[in-house]
Formats: structure tokens, C-alpha cells, sequence
């Protein structure tokens, strides 16, 4: 069974670059990717603050946020 993994990114020029990382490397074999771009998603902003996302680029894996740089905190985003 395939595990849900969410990278919410703001569509910089960072976070663009750590969404082809994370593409590339992780397994999809075990996880189901969804890439959301909250610059382009805003409706998404409140359901990433849920589930922990303080700053983008990050990524969700079994309810657990990583942030990986800091990019832009959500507040920024809307």
C-alpha cells in the first residue's frame, strides 16, 4: 500500500528547484505524490497550515511535515 506524500511549494524559483528534487528521488513505489502550488492554490493554504506546513518549500509524508528550505512562511502566501 502506497503512502500520500504532498510537496507544497509557492512557485519561486526555490521551491521549483526542490520540487524537481523531490520528484526525481523519492520512491514511487511507496508513495503517491500530489505537488500543489499554493500561489496557484491559495483554497490550499488553511489545509497545509492543518497539517503543520509553517514555510514553503515542504513536504508531507504520513501527516508529518518537513520543511525543507525556508522559502516563504504561509502568512506571506495569504
Amino acid at each position: 500500500m502506497r503512502t500520500k506524500a504532498t510537496f507544497y511549494h509557492a512557485g519561486c524559483s526555490v521551491c521549483l528547484a526542490a520540487e524537481q528534487n523531490v520528484i526525481s528521488t523519492i520512491d514511487r513505489d511507496r508513495y503517491d505524490v500530489e505537488i500543489v502550488n499554493l500561489s496557484e492554490q491559495e483554497n490550499r493554504i488553511a489545509e497545509a497550515k492543518t497539517v503543520g506546513v509553517k514555510s514553503v518549500p515542504a513536504l508531507v509524508l504520513d501527516n508529518q511535515p518537513y520543511h525543507i528550505n525556508f522559502g516563504a512562511s504561509l502568512a506571506e502566501l495569504g
